[in-house]
């Protein structure tokens, strides 16, 4: 990742985490927690790609478990959300950008699905026996709502900040530049083109040349009336 992108990230992800802890999570609502963090991962995933994506989820995810009220396993949440990213990453088409909101919104959910799933499970393995009291299935309904509700807003906003920072050498002036250079490579193989082996030689040369037959038959015809006076001159003689 650049320098650009990593401190991008790193804003939008303290900035997330912070919205989280002292706002989302002290609204006491029913079952899980809006997951604004999960959001940003996504968002930056689906510009970044797969690679970016892995990272700023596991960056993200780190950040998490070192924020205070965490009650859980450090690096649990890190690796949730790095698997995440990565995945979410993969569905960045090879244009760079989506032609409508279906995939995001695909992608949001089955993140949010995925991450509750995968938070449980990994819990499960390490022995964290924290969440143990909360139904698995009022967590999942809950989840994939409230990020469902709150991902218009969010990754949006998070996609549109991340593509400002992108610059694509091989798109706008540099792909105009090359099929210009294409253009003209093809101009003067093809003989087209106002450059020095273009149509103005042939032109030049097919106009000398027609001058030249046109001189010819005038002094075909005066060496023709020369022999024939002389001819004439010599009858007469």
């Amino acid at each position: 990742m650049r320098v650009s992108r990593a401190l991008l990230a790193l804003i939008l992800v303290v900035v997330a985490l912070m919205l989280q802890v002292s706002v989302l999570a002290r609204l006491q609502l029913p079952g899980a927690v809006p997951d604004l963090l999960l959001l940003t991962v996504l968002g930056l995933a689906l510009v970044y790609g797969h690679v970016g994506g892995c990272l700023t989820g596991f960056a993200a995810g780190l950040l998490a478990d070192l924020a205070p009220p965490a009650d859980h396993a450090v690096g649990r949440y890190a690796l949730v959300l790095c698997v995440i990213g990565y995945a979410a990453g993969l569905t960045k088409p090879e244009t760079g950008q989506h032609r409508s909101a279906t995939v995001p919104m695909l992608v949001v959910a089955a993140g949010a699905v995925t991450s509750t799933l995968l938070y449980a499970g990994v819990g499960a393995l390490v022995g964290d026996t924290a969440a143990r009291g909360v139904g698995l299935t009022d967590l999942l309904v809950t989840a994939t709502i409230y990020d469902l509700l709150l991902a218009p807003f969010a990754v949006p906003l998070v996609m549109s900040l991340a593509r400002r920072l992108e610059s694509d050498p091989l798109a706008g002036d540099g792909g105009s530049g090359a099929s210009g250079g294409g253009d003209t490579a093809v101009r003067w193989l093809g003989g087209g083109g106002g450059g020095p082996r273009g149509r103005t030689p042939r032109r030049t040369r097919y106009g000398k040349a027609a001058r030249l037959g046109a001189r010819r038959p005038t002094l075909l015809g005066r060496s023709a009336r020369n022999r024939a006076g002389r001819i004439k001159g010599v009858k007469r003689l």
